[in-house]
Parts: C-alpha cells; structure tokens; sequence
C-alpha cells in the first residue's frame, strides 16, 4: 500500500523543466562597470544604490547565493553628505576582541582619518554577512578626487540626481 500523503510527480507536474528557475553558471557571469560621482550625495541611498549593483539585483540574472554582481567606482567621495545631524551625533562601535574593548568613532572623526570609509560601511552593512559579502565589497571602488585608475574599463555613468531627487542634499 502507498503512502497517505506521497504526491505523484507525473501527474502533478510541480517539477517541471519548462517552470524551475533558470540559474547562471560561473562562466556564464558577466561584470559591467559603473561610475558614481558622490558630490553632494546623501550616504545612506548612494550606498542603498551600490549594494544592490554589487550585489547584481540589478540583473534580470540575479542568483542570491552566487557573485553576479558588477563594479562600482566612487569618486569624490569626500563630498558626500549626512542628513539631519548624523554626522556628529552618529556613533560606530567595533570591538577590539579584549574585554572592555568596545571602541566607538562618529563618522565626523572618522572622515577625517579615511574619507571613504563611512561609505564602505554602509555598503558592507546592507550586503549579506560571509564569505560571499567580503568578496562582493571587493567590487566597491572608493576614491577621492575626480581621479580614478578604472578609465580603461569605460564604466557607464549613473547620475543620483536623474533617479531620485532626494538622492542630492539640497542646500
């Protein structure tokens, strides 16, 4: 006698070929390059913008345990902005692994010390923890100036402002 509950494949068609989800193989990814210019750019929804470029979400591709993703490059990152009065009231906390060791630093402080790296950590935060979220922020380029040493890969320019007006402070 059968089981009670054992479902038959061939009738009901729930596996089929025709309806899985297609998923990318490795030699089938393809990276294309972007280019962001942070003037005036507030952090939170540039760094939204990027992870879901390095993460690939932006692909019709989009496979979530795999690196499909495409590199972004940064520059003038030193003149994103803060709204409201994150950027002296913000506080970021690591741990230095000793007991009492909790270090905190506000993003005013820690822009004086490394421009980029309040950008960085809130792309890393929005980006999925492990090994795949380390090797996806390797796809993050982060400059400061107008200069950038990617020019010969012709990144394809996304400008904040044409997505979404309130991606710019306005003064």
């Amino acid at each position: 006698m059968q089981a009670k509950y054992q479902i038959d494949f061939a009738i009901n068609n729930s596996i089929n070929p025709g309806t899985m989800t297609k998923f990318v193989k490795k030699d089938q990814v393809t990276s294309s390059w972007y280019e962001i210019d942070a003037t005036n750019a507030v952090v939170g929804r540039l760094a939204s913008i990027i992870a879901m470029i390095v993460r690939g979400k932006n692909k019709t591709t989009f496979t979530p345990h795999m690196d499909d993703g495409d590199f972004v490059v940064v520059k003038n990152v030193e003149q994103a902005k803060f709204t409201g009065k994150k950027f002296k009231d913000k506080k970021y906390f690591r741990h230095t692994s000793h007991p009492g060791g909790i270090k905190e630093i506000t993003p005013e402080k820690l822009h004086e010390k490394k421009p980029g790296e309040t950008l960085k950590l809130a792309v890393k935060r929005m980006l999925p923890g492990g090994v795949l979220g380390r090797k996806q922020l390797t796809k993050l380029k982060i400059y400061t100036g107008s200069d950038h040493p990617h020019a010969a890969q012709n990144p394809q320019i996304i400008e904040l402002g044409k997505l979404n007006s309130k991606n710019l402070v306005r003064n």
